[in-house]
């Protein structure tokens, strides 16, 4: 297999069948967006951990402090950090879930071998990455 520079190529499913440089720039474009979404997907996957652990932390700490504050024989409930921590993780499990989709996505439209199809997910990659890189600092 070689990569081909055409404007005829079918993308991931029948009824996305390209026959025309207009429809070429079209579908490298939405493969471009794609690629830009899955490098957002990864940032706010990065940004939603860090803030589940800094919150998972803080609550623990200040459950840890009533706890030695207080000398009656009532305990805090020992559920509600458990469910917290449960929503969390089940959110990271839908985000992952559907940033493995995207790349499955993408990687099969670079199966096409279609060149154009390529350059757009390696350029949306690429300006994906230069966004969301900036807002790494900031978690």
């Amino acid at each position: 297999m070689h990569f081909v520079f055409s404007d005829k190529v079918v993308l991931l499913f029948d009824f996305w069948n390209v026959h025309s440089p207009a429809g070429m720039a079209l579908s490298v474009l939405v493969v471009l967006l794609l690629a830009v979404l899955y490098e957002s997907i990864k940032f706010g996957k990065a940004k939603l951990l860090h803030r589940a652990l800094m919150n998972m932390s803080i609550s623990t700490s200040q459950q840890l402090q009533t706890d030695q504050s207080s000398s009656s024989s009532e305990s805090p409930p020992v559920s509600r950090p458990r469910l917290r921590w449960w929503l969390c993780h089940f959110g990271q499990s839908l985000i992952h879930v559907t940033q493995v989709v995207i790349g499955y996505f993408i990687m099969l439209t670079v199966m096409s071998y279609n060149t154009w199809i390529f350059l757009g997910v390696v350029l949306g990659s690429a300006v994906g990455y230069y966004l969301a890189y900036p807002c790494l600092s900031i978690i």
